[in-house]
């Protein structure tokens, strides 16, 4: 997908005011066992959050934090949702 599509596709609008384009990868996608509090708490404050989460639990996502959520927590949700 080129940066045309995602501003051109309805589902990925949400990632052209996100605050991680602000952020490197890296902030994002953290080495195993360092913290994703800096990314949540920039998740926090962003507009797209929730269409950010929604998109990771729809297209299985499983690395990084995304939504605010790191991928334990996303299992975790998506296992509560199937309840």
């Amino acid at each position: 997908m080129t940066d045309t599509d995602v501003l051109t596709d309805p589902g990925l609008s949400w990632r052209e005011n996100a605050l991680c384009a602000q952020a490197g990868p890296e902030f994002f996608f953290p080495a195993p066992g360092s913290s994703t509090r800096e990314a949540k708490q920039l998740c926090g404050a962003c507009e797209g959050r929730l269409a950010c989460l929604e998109y990771a639990l729809a297209h299985d996502e499983r690395f990084g934090v995304w939504g605010g959520l790191s991928e334990k927590e996303r299992v975790r949700l998506k296992r509560q949702q199937r309840r």
